[in-house]
């Protein structure tokens, strides 16, 4: 069997080309020194001379050439193996072999500050993820958690050391894996936990292998403070709107009956007493209007949707204000699965409150238009009144700055826009006074 011919080493070939490099001389010199008239003496030192010389000046070339190739092999597997605290000396440029140890020594630099940024940033992240109040779970291609942080540990009523390398099924969560990945759940998903929660679900890649992070959140404490700030805020105006109504009503009862009780009676107490009463009856129907109102915005039905022009609804609107002659300028024609009567009611309101605002600016004018914009359909009713003061408090139920209101229509209308998918948006005119009311209503796929 022929044995395999051994590879011949970078740093053999470089020894054999100096050799080869120098072998013309040493013949040359061999020759003149034997071909003259030479004592064998003179012929042997001058021979071990030209020998050492050649043999010397070899290696010398050698380890010119492979020690700096060494040294780069040696830092090169530094870095390879994440070791990036060496540097190589001579590093000087205007050198071709200076700058290549340069180039390696900026490279270790450059990766020596990438692995400490980060570092850095998994700190950062370790820290966050130790204070975040939401669970995190993180799961390999094979559905194996591979990252759990303390709030997740929390929801699961085990530590990391007893999660981290099982499957989801294993933990409970392997539906949590499948399906939409943004929902509620439903108590049977999480049935050792207590409350509602969120589940949100994405896919990232570590390694070019996709992973999916789920998290969870808790949805039962910020609920329960939504609804405690609703309660507060609904008793607050309860309470200010019946005091402005039972406080008058108190005390005029109470300055009747003082009336009453007078003897003799004042010769306009009949008066008086027809003024008190009056005022109580006023009063009264003001604040059965305010209850009538909340009862209306409490009580709103889901809309029933069925095909409806939207230039039809408009003209109807316009038909029905008598106080004004309201402009409507034309647009495309357009279907709308919607509500019609609600989608109407919330025009009316839009119309009367723009009607008002111009009534009391002298000329008035109101104008109502629609156009198409991307899958939508915008409604626009401009006025030329005061336009907005307050524009915060414009859909807060129950504030109103008209004497006589009751607060709910703009909140009416939003709601109405929001329950088709929609928008209400109130904006002051930019060129001019006046306000401009814009519903915006989606329409029906093609």
């Amino acid at each position: 069997m022929a044995k395999r011919s051994r590879k011949v080493t970078h740093e053999q070939a470089i020894l054999a080309y100096c050799l080869l490099g120098g072998l013309p001389a040493v013949a040359f010199a061999f020759a003149w020194m034997f071909g003259g008239d030479h004592a064998p003496e003179v012929r042997a030192t001058v021979a071990l001379l030209v020998l050492g010389c050649w043999l010397g000046f070899a290696f010398a070339v050698q380890q010119r050439v492979v020690r700096p190739l060494q040294t780069m092999s040696n830092l090169l597997m530094a870095l390879r193996e994440g070791d990036f605290s060496f540097r190589a000396r001579g590093a000087a440029r205007r050198d071709p072999l200076g700058d290549v140890l340069a180039e390696i020594n900026g490279l270790g630099e450059i990766l020596q500050t990438q692995r400490r940024g980060a570092r850095e940033a998994t700190a950062l992240l370790s820290a966050v993820m130790k204070e975040i109040d939401v669970a995190i779970f993180a799961f390999d291609a094979e559905g194996i958690l591979r990252l759990v942080n303390p709030a997740g540990q929390a929801l699961l009523g085990q530590p990391a050391e007893r999660l981290l390398g099982r499957d989801a099924k294993a933990i409970g969560l392997a539906d949590c894996l499948e399906g939409e990945p943004n929902r509620i759940l439903s108590p049977a998903a999480l049935p050792r936990v207590l409350g509602r929660w969120n589940m949100r679900r994405t896919t990232f890649r570590e390694d070019g292998r996709p992973h999916q992070l789920v998290v969870f959140g808790d949805l039962s404490r910020p609920l329960r403070e939504e609804q405690l700030k609703s309660w507060q805020r609904l008793v607050r105006v309860l309470g200010h709107e019946l005091n402005n109504s039972l406080a008058p009503i108190k005390s005029i009862a109470a300055t009747l009956g003082t009336a009453m009780d007078r003897r003799p009676r004042q010769p306009d107490w009949e008066a008086d007493m027809q003024s008190g009463l009056s005022i109580i009856s006023a009063r009264a129907e003001s604040l059965e209007r305010f209850l009538e109102g909340y009862s209306r915005l409490a009580k709103l039905p889901p809309p029933q949707a069925a095909p409806c022009a939207l230039p039809e609804i408009l003209n109807r609107v316009a038909a029905l204000e008598h106080r004004l002659s309201i402009e409507i300028r034309p647009g495309p024609p357009v279907l709308l699965v919607a509500d019609a009567a609600q989608v109407e009611q919330a025009v009316i309101n839009l119309v009367k409150n723009a009607v008002e605002a111009s009534l009391d600016q002298g000329k008035a004018s109101v104008r109502v238009s629609w156009r198409l914009d991307d899958g939508a359909v915008e409604i626009w009713v401009e006025d030329n009144g005061a336009g907005i003061e307050e524009a915060s408090n414009l859909f807060v139920p129950f504030y109103t700055t008209k004497p006589a209101g009751s607060g709910i229509g703009l909140v009416l209308c939003q709601q109405i826009a929001e329950n088709h998918g929609g928008s209400l948006a109130l904006q002051n005119k930019a060129d001019r006074t006046g306000c401009v009311a814009i519903m915006r209503l989606p329409l029906p796929r093609a």
